[in-house]
């Protein structure tokens, strides 16, 4: 039985190499991948590993493989954005990424550009996914510079050279739309995100309402489109400024229940007085009174196929420059 102080050694490559009977060169390949090693002494090799308990130093590994296994996450935390939501996104990031035995550097201070190139810059990681992406995002020339590879999780305005994923915003809004044109809706309204938000020329906020205005215009609807900050009396508010709206899309899922709680408060019942539709999670709008009618925001698809497309990149292989995923409406007490 083992002391307390050999519990307490740390395993290194030698000891490794001598439970396993090969040389601790042989070792540090099947750590590297540097050289082929056979099959059956790599299984050897990885048995003992488990044995022993051994873990790589990260700083040796990364010297030895020129990588860090590494990646970063830019998630700038500011006004206006919803945590919840965003830590969906950076939670799907971290369970993507440690599936292909990577670990995430998280930078929620907003940087900008400089941010960007001093991460970029040094050897702490391998590539970097970038989050909150405005449509004349002020990182994206820093990216076309870089020698590291990148992901956007938005779409900016000019796309070349970048590689981007996201939901498709636009075709977001027009399928609300369309619901509400095909419940015999003729006036409608969007309840978007707080105004700092448009300020700022977020992609997915300008999308959205792109979306909704160009598929209301087809279908012959009046439509009107304001923000909504994540208040009563801003959803009060709000509504009072489309009186005769009976149908409307909420895309802010922070002001969700305010809206409802408003809707109430005026007399106006769901869905027989008006309809509510709502770009948001799911969870969001199975707890709503009525359950909501929504286009969910596919958090853990969007993040594992951001992981995927920079290992894609790591790995020197061709990758989309957009992938849009499609929306998928799903009907609910809200617009019945």
């Amino acid at each position: 039985m083992s002391t307390p102080e050999e519990r307490r050694r740390v395993v290194t490559i030698t000891d490794v190499a001598r439970h396993a009977g090969v040389a601790a060169s042989t070792v540090s390949y099947v750590l590297s991948g540097k050289r082929t090693i056979s099959a059956s002494t790599r299984a050897r090799v990885q048995a003992s590993i488990r044995t022993l308990g051994f873990h790589p130093h990260a700083g040796a590994r990364s010297l030895a493989s020129n990588k860090a296994n590494v990646i970063a996450l830019a998630l700038p935390l500011r006004q206006g954005m919803h945590l919840p939501v965003l830590m969906q996104f950076a939670t799907a990031v971290l369970t993507a990424a440690r599936a292909v035995d990577h670990d995430v550097l998280l930078l929620t201070a907003d940087e900008g550009a400089a941010g960007v190139r001093r991460i970029a810059g040094s050897a702490m990681v391998d590539g970097l996914i970038l989050m909150d992406v405005e449509t004349h995002d002020p990182r994206v020339p820093t990216l076309r510079e870089l020698d590291r590879p990148s992901v956007l999780i938005g779409l900016p305005a000019e796309v070349d050279g970048l590689t981007c994923v996201d939901l498709d915003f636009v075709a977001a809004g027009a399928a609300c739309v369309e619901h509400l044109a095909g419940r015999g809706h003729r006036e409608i309204a969007l309840l978007g995100a707080p105004q700092v938000v448009y300020d700022r020329d977020t992609g997915f906020a300008r999308r959205t309402r792109e979306g909704v205005m160009r598929a209301a215009y087809a279908a012959g609807l009046r439509a009107a489109a304001t923000p909504c900050e994540p208040t009563y009396a801003a959803a009060l508010a709000a509504l009072d400024a489309v009186p005769n709206a009976t149908g409307l899309v909420v895309h802010n899922e922070e002001a969700v229940d305010h809206v409802l709680t408003a809707l109430r408060t005026l007399g106006r019942r769901v869905p027989e007085d008006v309809a509510v539709v709502a770009i948001c999670p799911d969870e969001v709008a199975e707890r709503a009174t009525p359950a909501l009618t929504s286009v969910p925001i596919p958090a853990s698809e969007v993040g594992r196929r951001a992981v995927e497309l920079l290992m894609d990149k790591l790995a020197g292989s061709a990758v989309p420059t957009v992938t849009l995923l499609p929306p998928q409406l799903t009907v609910r007490s809200s617009s019945a």
